[in-house]
């Protein structure tokens, strides 16, 4: 059984009643609109969002899930899939996991206003029915995730960044999203309590494992995932990188921001300078700094009763970091 079905397993009933009312909450009275929705939802990824949802509501409730965890998850799957579309036409992008994207097959227009509907019905979905704990846990997320955005966009002009900023772009990139996820799921079955900032916590513990996993891959040897160097050539900072930066010599430090600045599209210069970061411990550092993540992140689960919820929240903890893409 491969490591996404067995942690699925213990929310098996509840992924599948999700989906049921997934596409019902994207439905509209226009054709072109639903053939588009359809076309997203029959090209799901992981689902690893509402996979977060369900599990952490389920270990802290006994088991048991509420109406509004149903909607939680959906809301989030609605604002983050508007927020991917809008990356395709940002990106000029034209495959999504494989497949095209909506602004492949529809153009940048229809794409744009595909990702406002379903930001507006994810909106929608939590107004009507006065989910507004959960609305804000969501609506600080988009936030986050677009500052964070903005943040890399600015620092990538001066390539010179300290480790500190590199943690606060990927919090906000990358680890808010799992966060809200994980918060969600508290809320929707614990509203106002602690468990809501404890699962935030350990949500964005595992955000922050995920991109620096991503990171590594940059580094890979296999083609898997994203091929190797794609991060140099698009001039993103990335923590085996920085740390190389921080700690090599002046005239070694030049050299590596003269290469990923002016030479990013030189596949020689891009191998140097991902055999120099080897060299110089980037990658070690980078895995260690990971896996503090991680500990951090199944401390904080510790203190819960076992359950079958908690099991599979914990494998994937470790899956996060021991993935192959």
């Amino acid at each position: 059984m491969k490591i996404t079905e067995q942690i699925k397993q213990p929310i098996a009933y509840e992924m599948e009643l999700f989906e049921q009312k997934f596409r019902l909450s994207m439905a509209s009275k226009v054709a072109l609109l639903n053939r588009i929705t359809h076309y997203i939802v029959n090209r799901k990824g992981k689902q690893m969002r509402p996979m977060f949802v369900f599990l952490v509501a389920k270990m802290l409730n006994n088991g048991e899930v509420s109406e509004r965890t149903y909607r939680g998850a959906s809301v989030i799957e609605l604002i983050h899939t508007a927020t991917l579309v809008h990356d395709d036409v940002v990106d000029d992008s034209n495959r999504r996991r494989g497949f095209f994207s909506i602004n492949a097959l529809w153009k940048n227009k229809i794409a744009v206003l595909i990702g406002d509907y379903l930001l507006s019905k994810g909106l929608l979905l939590s107004i009507d029915n006065n989910d507004f704990d959960l609305l804000k846990i969501i609506s600080v997320a988009v936030r986050e995730m677009s500052e964070g955005e903005l943040l890399q966009i600015e620092k990538a002009r001066q390539l010179d960044i300290t480790e500190d900023v590199y943690y606060d772009i990927i919090r906000q990139k990358t680890a808010t999203l799992i966060a809200a996820c994980c918060s969600l799921g508290a809320a929707s079955v614990k509203p106002n309590s602690d468990e809501v900032e404890t699962m935030r916590r350990f949500g964005e513990l595992i955000g922050m494992a995920f991109q620096i996993k991503d990171d590594l891959f940059d580094y890979g040897e296999e083609k898997i995932g994203k091929p190797t160097g794609i991060d140099i050539k698009e001039q993103k900072m990335t923590l085996p990188l920085i740390y190389v930066l921080n700690n090599c010599s002046k005239k070694e430090k030049s050299w590596l921001i003269n290469s990923v600045k002016n030479h990013n599209k030189d596949k020689t210069r891009v191998k140097e300078v991902i055999a120099f970061v080897k060299s110089q411990g980037g990658l070690d550092y980078a895995v260690l700094k990971m896996k503090k993540f991680q500990q951090e992140a199944l401390s904080l689960l510790s203190k819960y009763s076992e359950s079958p919820y908690k099991a599979s929240l914990e494998l994937m903890v470790n899956y996060v970091i021991d993935r192959k893409k």
